[in-house]
């Protein structure tokens, strides 16, 4: 369990590192197929998506994800308004969200298990009872699919720089 201290302190983190990469000089300019650098620190590049995957988690998107973040990934109005039980409504997973400031892990946790309501502070369900590992990245290849080139690398950049 994180303290709110904690949970401020993360949030400024990424913001910082949001605010670094959009003001990077060299951020986006790249030619396709390159190492992805962001704060002195360079990863493999980012991975093409497989149109294949990117389909089956359309389906699956659409079956299990869409009722509550929207058929286009645009979430619910005022998703970061604070509700009166401190959780948060389910966002955009488009680049107007924030799901591209999480690594992978983390996402597939959320899906997995469901949102800490006191680290991220959402009611999400899990769904790990329903779909498999390899259908939760295919559900996340379809959202990754929606990004902005900037997003994808940034949030790649998040995955590789962990492992």
């Amino acid at each position: 369990m994180r303290s709110k201290k904690s949970i401020m302190l993360l949030t400024a983190f990424v913001t910082a590192i949001a605010m670094g990469v959009a003001l990077s000089p060299n951020f986006g300019i790249r030619p396709p197929n390159t190492p992805v650098t962001i704060l002195e620190t360079t990863v493999p590049p980012v991975p093409t998506l497989n149109p294949d995957t990117v389909s089956l988690g359309q389906q699956l998107y659409d079956r299990y994800c869409a009722n509550c973040h929207g058929a286009n990934l645009e979430g619910v109005p005022n998703w970061k308004i604070t509700q009166p039980d401190g959780s948060l409504l389910p966002p955009p997973h488009d680049s107007n969200g924030h799901t591209w400031h999480h690594p992978d892990p983390v996402l597939v946790e959320i899906v997995t298990n469901g949102g800490d309501p006191t680290l991220y502070n959402t009611k999400m369900p899990g769904f790990g009872d329903r779909l498999t590992e390899t259908e939760i990245i295919a559900i996340l290849d379809y959202i990754k699919s929606y990004w902005g080139e900037e997003e994808r690398e940034y949030q790649w950049w998040m995955t590789a720089r962990d492992q």
